[in-house]
């Protein structure tokens, strides 16, 4: 599957398998982890929006920046800054200092794309790098490779999810002392990536001299981004603390929402390689409004769930279908804007999905805490229905370029 693809591409393709691997297991546990430091459930979600809402902006300072300065340089600052914010979750549990830890680089609040996928504020610059190492017929199926991978390693990362429950029930540790091994494994994996992205051979960059986006990609951008308001405002409705609506509403065990969540990355993991399948065969925007849209009334009917089995596997096959247009939709906004807008793209259109995925969870947490633990799920799963209808009429007749250029040779092979 990766043998024959570019050196470089396989670098980035490990380096976001480990992250993977690191940012799902703190995001399972993380707001368990405030539960237990002692903080309410409207200040988890305080702490939430403050991480989705910060690291969208970065996200798109970080896009911006690797047109102008280079994509290698910017994964390189990233991964010192994954190892400051983890530094502070290791020595200290003020309030203050998390809030910094958040906004730095989101690690554990948000620092992984849906499905595991451990993009973050990487995204971004992965995505513009990935894209122009590639050729365009293969671009789906690299952003797929990529999304499984990432996926595959999340799952194994929320079984590591267990481990702070394993060492306090096995071995007595304290209860917040037994969730530091998880922030010191991401610590290690840091510098690991450093090394990894510095070896990444990239060309000079020549100095920009025009806008930052034509006129013609920013149409595009803005359309995409005004409907990626709509869908992560209903996705960030529960998403971000999905496992504590769980803990709270069927009182299970760390353990029991590992595997919930290993089985969900798994699923959504063989959903990355089927989609540049079915794309293939239907088209990319058919395949994402499609599976997404069926995914949001599978959000609709999780509250009704009477069950943690039944809730489960409800969850597991919306995984499978809800994460299937993430590469898509990635290799789709590159393939629509030019070499030099790609960082900027990625950046703008991540700043306008995440930041109403950062406002959400406090609004979610207060509606779970005040009204019901369950009217979120209802209002997100409506948000992401009406978005999912919107997409597919708004952009069914513009295609990727070599998408376009499939169905021409189709058309003139049969008036031939």
């Amino acid at each position: 599957m990766i043998r024959d693809l570019d050196r470089d591409v396989k670098i980035i393709l490990l380096a976001r398998a480990l992250r993977s691997f690191a940012f799902s297991n703190l995001n399972v546990v993380f707001a368990i982890y405030l539960a237990k430091l002692g903080y309410a459930t409207l200040t988890i979600g305080i702490v939430h929006s403050v991480a989705y809402i910060s690291g969208a902006i970065l996200s798109a300072v970080w896009g911006f920046s690797s047109d102008r300065f280079g994509r290698k340089k910017i994964l390189i600052l990233l991964s010192v800054l994954t190892m400051i914010s983890t530094s502070i979750y290791i020595f200290s549990t003020r309030l203050e200092m998390i809030l910094l830890a958040v906004i730095l680089v989101n690690v554990g609040a948000g620092g992984t794309a849906g499905g595991g996928q451990g993009g973050g504020p990487f995204n971004p610059v992965e995505q513009a790098f990935l894209a122009e190492k590639c050729e365009p017929a293969e671009r789906n199926r690299i952003f797929g490779i990529m999304a499984f991978i990432g996926s595959v390693l999340g799952s194994l990362g929320a079984l590591a999810a267990g481990l702070p429950e394993y060492l306090q029930e096995a071995m007595g540790w304290n209860p917040i002392a037994s969730y530091r091994p998880l922030f010191g494994l991401t610590l290690l994996f840091c510098i690991a990536f450093i090394f990894l992205y510095r070896s990444l051979l990239e060309e000079p960059r020549p100095r920009q001299t025009r806008r930052i986006i034509s006129k013609k990609s920013g149409i595009f951008v803005t359309k995409m981004s005004l409907l990626g308001i709509v869908d992560n405002l209903g996705a960030g409705m529960l998403s971000p603390l999905i496992s504590y609506w769980f803990y709270l509403r069927y009182g299970v065990e760390l353990k029991a929402l590992g595997v919930l969540f290993f089985l969900s990355y798994m699923l959504a993991a063989i959903s990355f390689l089927v989609a540049p399948l079915i794309a293939h065969r239907i088209g990319v925007v058919r395949t994402m409004a499609f599976s997404h849209g069926i995914a949001s009334l599978l959000y609709l009917i999780l509250p009704f769930a009477p069950t943690f089995f039944s809730a489960g596997v409800l969850m597991v096959l919306r995984s499978f279908l809800a994460y299937m247009d993430n590469p898509l939709r990635e290799s789709y906004t590159m393939a629509m804007v030019k070499s030099g807008e790609r960082g900027s793209a990625a950046g703008v259109t991540n700043l306008a999905r995440v930041v109403p995925f950062g406002v959400s969870p406090t609004i979610s947490a207060y509606v779970m805490q005040s009204v019901s633990l369950s009217v979120p799920l209802l209002i997100g799963g409506s948000l992401q229905l009406a978005h999912d209808i919107t997409f597919y009429f708004m952009f069914r007749h513009e295609r990727p370029p070599e998408e376009a250029r499939v169905r021409e040779m189709t058309v003139e092979g049969i008036k031939g």
